[in-house]
């Protein structure tokens, strides 16, 4: 499955991992933003909403993330990269 074909899958939750600030400058269609800072005390919430793609600016934050819940044991979490790319991929 591509990346394109996860974020414009209706069961896929779209993360954005940027600062609220930076999230409010712009964003992907139906994300929900979770900044970095939060994601390990919102494990038990991010357990709920799988399958999720993270996404940030570059996609260094997000992989972080990534790398983060993976090792608490989400099995359906994907790096998205940068936001404005995942833009440019939703239908």
């Amino acid at each position: 499955m591509t990346l394109q074909d996860l974020i414009n899958n209706d069961k896929i939750k779209i993360i954005d991992v940027r600062t609220e600030e930076e999230f409010s400058e712009g964003n992907v269609n139906q994300s929900v933003n979770i900044p970095l800072h939060e994601i390990p005390e919102r494990i038990e919430e991010l357990k709920e909403m799988q399958p999720i793609v993270l996404c940030c600016r570059s996609g260094q934050r997000s992989g972080k993330a990534m790398e983060f819940l993976k090792s608490h044991g989400l099995k359906e979490v994907y790096n998205g990269g940068g936001w404005l790319e995942l833009v440019e991929l939703q239908k």
